[in-house]
């Protein structure tokens, strides 16, 4: 399995009008494209204008093979559009990781598309 960990940060204020955008029109797309998300959380403590997602994919092809799907999904490119005209989004930061050999990650098979 592959993990793939993303890390958003909007600017002070916006991270409600970001979630709202992506929740009508980013997410929908991303679960017929990517499966059901691990984690999807907005930071707590720390940061509040940040949010974290993660994802998980069989392997590295699995994950090209759908990031290359979603890319070409054109209510991905329209959400794409509506989220860079807000301006809401500061930076972004991707990181994919592997389990350790003692992490059971056989529950989360439920979490892989087709």
């Amino acid at each position: 399995m592959l993990f793939d960990h993303r890390i958003y940060h909007c600017r002070p204020g916006t991270i409600k009008k970001q979630m709202a955008l992506y929740g009508e029109h980013g997410f929908p797309v991303q679960l017929k494209h990517l499966g059901k998300p691990v984690l999807f959380a907005a930071g707590e403590t720390g940061d509040p204008n940040s949010y974290v997602h993660i994802w998980v994919y069989r392997d590295a092809g699995d994950r090209e093979r759908k990031r290359a799907a979603l890319q070409a999904d054109p209510d991905w490119v329209a959400y794409l559009k509506r989220s860079a005209e807000a301006g809401n989004l500061v930076s972004q930061k991707n990181t994919l990781l592997q389990p350790t050999a003692f992490f059971d990650a056989a529950g989360l098979e439920g979490h892989l598309s087709p």
